[in-house]
């Protein structure tokens, strides 16, 4: 058994394609932000839009994306719609992915986006 109780051996093919669907969602860089920025807390689609540099309307269809792909859920808040992770492992995912490129590469530059 592996560690967290799965059989040993090959993957069974339904579960790759879902993996790799899940992985190409975190491929786009503005989508990789969106889910780094909600792996901290909360937020809106204005805020979003405000710290990755992008419209309001870029980032709707990015996080469209990601709800479709079930890695992201929205609440209302009033007008507001409010996003967080689905899933605490996406997150882990996530900070794993720049955990591993921080100590392959050293620290992020300053000036870097």
């Amino acid at each position: 058994m592996t560690q967290r109780g799965e059989p040993p051996g090959p993957i069974p093919a339904d579960r790759l394609h879902n993996a790799a669907a899940v992985f190409g969602m975190l491929a786009a860089t503005a989508r990789l932000q969106i889910l780094w920025l909600l792996s901290q807390s909360e937020r809106d689609v204005g805020t979003l839009a405000a710290e990755i540099g992008q419209t309001v309307p870029a980032v709707s269809q990015h996080l469209s994306k990601l709800k479709l792909a079930g890695l992201v859920h929205v609440r209302k808040l009033g007008r507001r719609s409010i996003y967080t992770i689905t899933d605490p492992d996406i997150a882990d995912i996530v900070r794993l992915a720049f955990r591993h490129h921080q100590l392959r590469n050293g620290p992020p530059r300053p000036d870097a986006r």
